[in-house]
């Protein structure tokens, strides 16, 4: 079912033009968006324009305003000597102890023992649980995730962003979630938003962008000369300049590439889900870069 479309948003600040939306673009609901872009690109700005929190110009439709959209920003700060339970209390307007379900998203996030903290005292994974805690309590049909475990050490990224995605499977409710860490996203997002410079390069179903821009298999290996030149007589596509990522059409080439990385010992991955390889072509086959 249907929850918003974009037909058309543009975001200015001043003289420049954060973002400038001319495709359209469709939120359904129990959609698992990813939103990814370099900095600077315009993510946060459309999260924040479909949120009411900035202005913009254009056509956007469908069955929720604003407010029936939450939003986890990157930055949330509180005061630092104020009790963790009347942060939650005062934010929600209910009391801890009287809400059950409240109570179910605090066990569930194993934050009980958080609670007779000050702010200050918490972690960094603790004070995104806090936030994550109050967010999800609001029970929109629609929630922006920004870089939610941005500054996080691996562990606790990969142990907070399990239990979000546990929360919301088999839930109805739409998620966007903005992140640069994409290994997170592989595990969770359906859809792909891709931004570039303000501008909407692609958007759709990941596997099929994957297929799209990167021929739906690639073989990825360390970027180093030995590599290079065992490598010189097949086709390549763009990768980050630490990698070489081939694409694969045919089962001869396969075998072929297999073949060798285990005769030379090269370590290499076989993967149709790689946004960082996806990202980095949709960029290159959008400026019509040969590659």
């Amino acid at each position: 079912m249907e929850l918003l479309t974009i037909e058309s948003m543009k975001v200015s600040y001043g003289n420049f033009v954060a973002l400038d939306i001319l495709e359209k673009i469709t939120i359904e609901e129990g959609d698992r968006i990813g939103i990814i872009g370099n900095n600077g690109a315009g993510k946060t700005t459309f999260a924040k324009a479909l949120c009411g929190l900035v202005n913009y110009s254009g056509k956007v439709s469908g069955r929720l305003k604003p407010s029936d959209i939450a939003i986890h920003l990157q930055d949330n700060n509180y005061i630092a000597r104020m009790p963790v339970r009347l942060i939650i209390e005062m934010v929600l307007n209910t009391s801890i102890k009287k809400n059950e379900k409240l109570l179910e998203i605090i066990r569930f996030f194993d934050f009980e023992p958080c609670l007779k903290k000050k702010f200050a005292q918490l972690s960094g994974g603790q004070k995104q649980k806090m936030t994550i805690i109050i967010i999800l309590m609001q029970n929109k049909s629609l929630t922006f995730f920004d870089e939610v475990t941005s500054g996080l050490d691996f562990v606790t990224r990969v142990k907070l962003m399990e239990k979000v995605q546990e929360w919301y499977k088999g839930k109805a409710g739409a998620v966007c979630t903005i992140s640069h860490y994409y290994d997170e996203l592989e595990k969770f997002v359906t859809k792909l938003l891709i931004i570039h410079e303000g501008k909407i390069i692609d958007f759709d179903n990941a596997d099929k962008l994957f297929e799209k821009h990167c021929s739906g298999i690639i073989y990825v290996i360390e970027n180093n000369e030995r590599n290079q030149e065992l490598t010189k007589e097949f086709k390549k596509i763009a990768a980050p300049s630490h990698l070489i990522a081939f694409p694969i059409k045919e089962k001869a080439v396969e075998k072929k590439l297999a073949d060798l990385f285990i005769t030379e010992e090269i370590n290499y991955k076989r993967t149709d889900k790689d946004f960082e390889i996806l990202f980095v072509n949709a960029i290159q086959n959008a400026k019509g870069i040969s590659v």
